[in-house]
């Protein structure tokens, strides 16, 4: 092999290196198990509604009303603080979930890097109020009942992994401050 060519070898190689690692890095958190890969597409419209506010500022810009309060459970996890935007309550739309949920400080999964304590969003929520009605689905997944008395709610961690599920009601890697 030539030397130009073994250049222009190692150029292909080091773009296509460039470009796997950038779409890696873009890509939704998600953690085992894995739901079907075809709810990735759908997940996609709620990533694109709901990335702009992966600072916390930016929430109430888009009617997320914030709460003060972290919500937690002392065996399966936490879930963190909830911006709710009250005209979405009802919403089974993937681009209006009722709440944005953020947690404290924490290191970036791709990153490593730290967020220096301020709350960063880690998942969204879609809240459905029960009526008596069969349980709302979303993305192939039924809504859960009894984490908010009187709705229905289904979580989706898109922006910290869960190794609790995509799905999953609480993180076991999010966690409260102490009072």
């Amino acid at each position: 092999m030539s030397p130009r060519s073994l250049l222009g070898a190692v150029k292909a190689a080091a773009a296509l290196a460039t470009a796997a690692a950038l779409a890696l890095a873009a890509a939704p958190a998600h953690a085992a198990p894995s739901p079907d890969p075809s709810v990735w597409t759908q997940l996609s419209r709620t990533t694109q509604a709901t990335g702009k506010y992966g600072y916390e500022g930016f929430a109430a810009a888009g009617g997320y009303g914030r709460t003060d309060t972290c919500v937690a459970d002392p065996t399966a996890g936490g879930m963190g603080y909830h911006y709710v935007n009250p005209a979405n309550i009802g919403s089974v739309d993937p681009q209006k979930p009722a709440a944005l949920v953020y947690a404290d400080g924490f290191t970036n999964a791709y990153t490593g890097t730290s967020s220096g304590g301020a709350r960063k969003l880690v998942a969204v929520e879609w809240v459905v109020k029960d009526t008596g009605q069969t349980a709302p689905t979303l993305f192939g997944q039924t809504f859960q009942k009894g984490q908010l008395p009187g709705y229905f709610t289904l979580h989706a961690w898109l922006y910290k992994p869960n190794s609790a599920g995509l799905f999953a009601a609480w993180n076991p890697e999010v966690a409260c401050p102490a009072v």
